[in-house]
């Protein structure tokens, strides 16, 4: 099984297959609107509008599974993100990412994330780093900040 095998709801409830992702470098994000962390949402456009041209992928992933701190609805979200932060990545369908509702995508990110190994999502923005080829680079922690992260994105663009 690889990234490539699943399918997950996007904000509008179509299903999308992650085949559509294919060659492509990804970000993908647990986020929350009402978070200490959601400011981060200007960071990760910044990144997405610096490299998408080059095959980069921000994934944003509503999780209402932390303190309640995305109790909106999709569009809300949509709106709320697009409207403060001007974002412009992909929105999905709100998950849970740990327990027996977690959406399949993240149980599967957990698992092959070599430093954490299987080990929860603490929090809102964890993000996860994914090659061109499916395989996760690398786990990063809610406070890591974005810009942080521009360094392996251009190691591995």
């Amino acid at each position: 099984m690889s990234i490539y095998d699943f399918k997950v709801k996007n904000a509008e409830g179509e299903m999308i297959a992650m085949e559509n992702y294919r060659g492509k470098l990804l970000l993908i994000v647990n986020t929350a609107t009402h978070c200490g962390f959601t400011p981060q949402y200007e960071a990760l456009q910044s990144l997405y509008e610096k490299y998408q041209s080059q095959g980069f992928e921000i994934l944003d992933f509503p999780c209402n599974q932390f303190a309640n701190q995305a109790p909106e609805s999709e569009s809300e979200i949509q709106s709320f993100c697009s409207l403060k932060y001007k974002t412009t990545f992909p929105l999905f369908a709100k998950v849970e990412v740990n327990g027996k509702n977690e959406e399949p995508l993240f149980a599967y990110l957990k698992k092959h994330s070599k430093a954490f190994l299987n080990s929860d999502i603490k929090w809102n923005f964890t993000k996860f780093l994914v090659s061109r080829e499916g395989k996760v680079i690398d786990r990063y922690a809610p406070m890591t900040k974005p810009e942080k992260i521009e360094k392996d994105i251009i190691k591995n663009l």
